[in-house]
């Protein structure tokens, strides 16, 4: 089977290094090139073994390499609707990383571009494919932990002066950046909300504008979700974590980064007995089962588990999360 052409637009986003790891270590795909027009960003990459041997391309030279199918977004977060329309526009299937932008009618104007012209694109929220995930939506899916009704979420780390530099122009504080990977698991879980109240503040004592403490709580008819996310905290990473709470049990997901779980089940179901249990999880490596995912859709071997319509809730509940317009 001939191997997926993809390229990659942009090496400034957060992850952008994350995914090239996880194509060119993958045999389904072929990288043919790069596109970076910033000088000083471009030469860091250049630099590091992450893009090595690789050619560094304009964007109109990429997207015309003969047999090229897919485009890796990955530029800073104001440029990555316009560089995705552009890759819509020129019929490549794209990864797009996360957020979806700043502006929801120019995202819907690409989900819409994309449907016409069945185009796949995925979303970079990074724990969609991640193990503790697949296996609760698995519990949701058969009905396991009953109906839903307490949802909350943390998604935070430690950041200092400089890295807040950087973060602090960008709208939106630390929800836009971070809490909009655990916002994508509150709508796959309960769906679209019928409220987002948000609350958002500077609490730390380095003097900047940085909105670095923040919390929305998502309202349905017979449910609550909180999304907490901050900058501030010590050892954030170890306690991002999601609880999913249901009428027939409860799910504790803790940490993402090496996932492991709590279930507890009011009754036994399947190989799970009733009471508490821990579920442990290994050989997870972040991206990997992204880009596999990505290529078996690409190669119609199966429908997309993320609907165009499912990513727009998610852009839009991420928006007003953090404080940001819809319109």
């Amino acid at each position: 089977m001939n191997k997926i052409k993809v390229g990659q637009i942009g090496v400034g986003h957060p992850h952008a290094g994350g995914k090239m790891q996880a194509f060119r270590k993958s045999e389904e795909y072929e990288v043919v090139g790069v596109v970076e027009p910033d000088d000083q960003r471009r030469n860091y990459a250049e630099s590091t073994g992450i893009y090595k041997g690789l050619p560094f391309l304009t964007e109109e030279q990429l997207l015309n390499i003969d047999g090229l199918q897919a485009v890796a977004v990955e530029t800073v977060v104001p440029d990555l609707l316009d560089t995705a329309e552009t890759c819509i526009a020129a019929g490549k299937h794209i990864h797009l990383d996360k957020p979806a932008g700043l502006s929801l009618p120019h995202f819907k104007r690409i989900l819409d571009q994309a449907a016409k012209k069945h185009l796949l694109i995925q979303m970079g929220y990074m724990f969609r494919y991640n193990p503790g995930i697949v296996l609760l939506r698995d519990l949701l899916k058969k009905g396991w932990l009953g109906d839903p009704f307490e949802v909350h979420t943390v998604m935070s780390k430690k950041m200092d002066k400089t890295s807040r530099a950087k973060l602090e122009p960008q709208p939106g504080g630390t929800m836009l950046e971070l809490g909009c990977h655990v916002i994508d698991l509150v709508i796959q879980i309960l769906g679209r909300p019928e409220e987002v109240t948000a609350f958002s503040q500077h609490a730390s004592a380095i003097d900047d504008a940085l909105q670095d403490n923040m919390l929305a709580v998502f309202s349905y008819p017979k449910a609550l979700a909180t999304i907490k996310s901050s900058c501030n905290e010590v050892n954030g990473f170890d306690r991002r974590h999601i609880v999913v709470c249901g009428s027939e049990g409860t799910f504790h997901l803790q940490s993402f980064g090496k996932p492991a779980a709590s279930l507890t089940l009011s009754n036994g179901r399947g190989k799970y007995r009733k009471g508490q249990q821990d579920i442990n999880f290994t050989g997870y490596t972040r991206y990997r089962d992204d880009v596999a995912d990505m290529a078996r859709i690409i190669r119609r071997e199966k429908d997309i588990d993320f609907s165009y319509e499912h990513d727009y809730f998610v852009q839009e509940c991420v928006l007003k999360a953090s404080k940001l317009p819809t319109t």
